[in-house]
């Protein structure tokens, strides 16, 4: 195999050759692990969970967003979508990126030059395609069996399209972020939980944010979740809906700004504790971690 030193004279590296290649092989082995998704009952048992518990909970909201006539279950219809989509960034993705770690899948792809940028452009295609089905199919769901709100129009669908953009970019690369410096899958999702569900209830995703207290608001206002919330009420919503929300408007511009920071300030953590976390992946390292796991009972020995 070729090495990026050797596409170029004096070992200067060419990276559009290696970095089309690195796509293309993350493209190939993101749709295998997606066909494997599709074909894994446990895996696709959870996310029709998820679908199905949102569709109960708003099935049984009959009152309206207080000082609106919009009812309070497509209030949360767009918290819960805008969760769902966090969730899967910010807890899938590290679950799985530390289970591999785990299981020696890293240390193994740094044998393979170019292994690791296409494995992590597999699995961001993994998490975003799941992300966005999960999405379309709690919309369409909720549509058909519980009167749920579509955008209305082509702005809706477009506003749709780039706030879950936009949301996803902001969450998945924090998720790599994560993956690379969680300890190990037992701890992952103790340490990710308990902040999420806390964002959860105060990000104005199952019930209006007016109605915490300021500095509750603003202190959610820092985090993505608001934002995403926020965004996909503006889709699914009608405009006098805007009521509900603490500045009276959706503040799109404000949504798209905090959104793109987030996404920047994710790539410019994934990636440098990406490679340290390859860079320090060894043969002895993995064998330590098994025979931790072995003396706790995680692993059977």
């Amino acid at each position: 195999m070729r090495d990026t030193q050797e596409d170029a004279p004096g070992g200067t590296s060419a990276p559009r050759r290696p970095a089309r290649h690195y796509w293309r092989a993350g493209f190939l082995r993101g749709g295998i692990e997606l066909r494997h998704l599709l074909r894994n009952p446990k895996e696709m048992f959870g996310h029709l969970t998820n679908v199905a518990v949102a569709l109960l909970v708003i099935a049984y909201i009959s009152d309206d967003v207080p000082g609106t006539r919009t009812p309070m279950a497509h209030l949360m219809l767009a918290g819960f979508a805008a969760y769902l989509l966090f969730q899967i960034g910010l807890l899938n993705l590290p679950q799985m990126l530390v289970t591999e770690r785990e299981e020696g899948a890293l240390l193994r792809l740094r044998a393979t030059p170019g292994g690791i940028p296409a494995y992590l452009v597999a699995k961001c295609l993994l998490v975003v395609v799941t992300a966005v089905g999960t999405l379309a199919l709690l919309l369409v769901a909720a549509a058909l069996l519980a009167g749920g709100p579509l955008p209305q129009g082509p702005g809706g669908w477009l506003t749709l399209l780039w706030v879950t953009t936009l949301g996803l970019l902001a969450v998945v690369p924090l998720g790599a972020a994560l993956g690379a410096v969680l300890p190990n899958p037992r701890e992952a999702l103790a340490l990710i939980m308990l902040p999420m569900m806390g964002l959860l209830l105060t990000s104005g995703t199952v019930f209006p944010i007016t109605s915490l207290p300021v500095p509750v608001q603003q202190a959610a206002s820092v985090f993505p979740l608001k934002w995403m919330a926020q965004g996909l009420r503006s889709a699914l919503l009608p405009d006098a809906a805007r009521a509900a929300e603490p500045a009276g408007s959706w503040e799109l511009p404000m949504v798209a700004l905090v959104l793109t920071a987030w996404a920047v300030l994710g790539f410019l953590l994934a990636i440098p504790l990406l490679r340290r976390a390859a860079r320090r992946e060894s043969g002895s390292r993995l064998s330590a971690r098994h025979r931790k796991a072995e003396q706790s009972g995680a692993m059977p020995a």
